[in-house]
């Protein structure tokens, strides 16, 4: 079947084609047969038919019907293939696994949702072995940026509290249909328990946010509602800084002072 589908603006699609960079994603993947794998907007079936040929089984959640026939002809109606069309924004990816098993996310993901659905993925953290996904470049710079960048910010903190991102490879514009007017990269996502004390992740993702909300604002005056600066400087920092001058690890400091307060 010829891969002249039309992409749909408004699903943010851009189709992956380049068989050296499909046969890297595979290999970073490495799945083993009895792997629970979710794929997050198969499309053409690209990455799907050579994800299948060394799975049982393959989870794909899709929104776009049209798009279904020429997937299941790219991966000859296998039987392992296991579709839901679902907005990947509101799937229940806990749904999939299995008593004991832990989902390895995969995918070519849609430029125009990939930070809200990576704040929904990150819900499932507890269920998931490991996510590779490609992103837009600028995405993936923000998730494994290191603190005073340009590039640091609330992604990169709410995630540090949840996962290990890790930088895989870039991938230019040629390699995709309609070629997206950004660079790409591939990113493995880890999750596993933050690596300092975290008290209460809901005040902790409360004050990152509130932190990040107004990015000029010192912690002193940014903070304010929810941490006097006599109790910042208390914690050793400085509340005449910004937010983005902080690692996770210092947030975390914070948001543990402002839960004891509010208890």
């Amino acid at each position: 079947m010829s891969n002249d589908h039309a992409a749909k603006k408004r699903f943010g699609q851009h189709f992956l084609h380049d068989p050296l960079v499909i046969e890297r994603i595979v290999r970073s993947i490495n799945p083993q047969p009895d792997d629970v794998v979710v794929e997050i907007g198969p499309g053409l079936g690209a990455l799907t038919a050579p994800l299948l040929q060394r799975l049982e089984r393959l989870h794909v959640v899709e929104i776009d019907r049209d798009v279904v026939p020429h997937l299941l002809a790219v991966c000859g109606e296998a039987p392992g293939l296991q579709l839901h069309l679902a907005d990947a924004l509101k799937f229940d990816y806990g749904s999939l696994a299995a008593a004991g098993a832990q989902l390895r996310l995969v995918g070519n993901l849609p430029y125009n949702i990939s930070t809200p659905l990576l704040f929904h993925l990150l819900q499932f953290a507890p269920q998931v072995r490991d996510m590779h996904f490609m992103l837009q470049k600028e995405v993936v710079d923000r998730l494994t940026a290191a603190p005073d960048t340009d590039d640091y910010g609330r992604l990169t903190v709410t995630v540090a509290a949840r996962a290990q991102a890790d930088y895989l490879f870039g991938v230019g514009p040629g390699a995709f249909n309609p070629p997206p007017r950004v660079d790409s990269a591939v990113v493995r996502i880890t999750p596993r328990p933050a690596p300092f004390v975290i008290d209460n992740l809901r005040c902790y993702d409360e004050l990152v946010t509130t932190s990040f909300s107004q990015r000029r604002k010192t912690l002193a005056n940014g903070l304010r509602k929810l941490l006097p600066a006599a109790e910042i400087s208390a914690l050793g920092i400085d509340p005449r800084v910004r937010g983005e001058t902080l690692s996770p690890q210092q947030f975390a400091l914070l948001a543990n002072r402002c839960h004891a307060l509010r208890s």
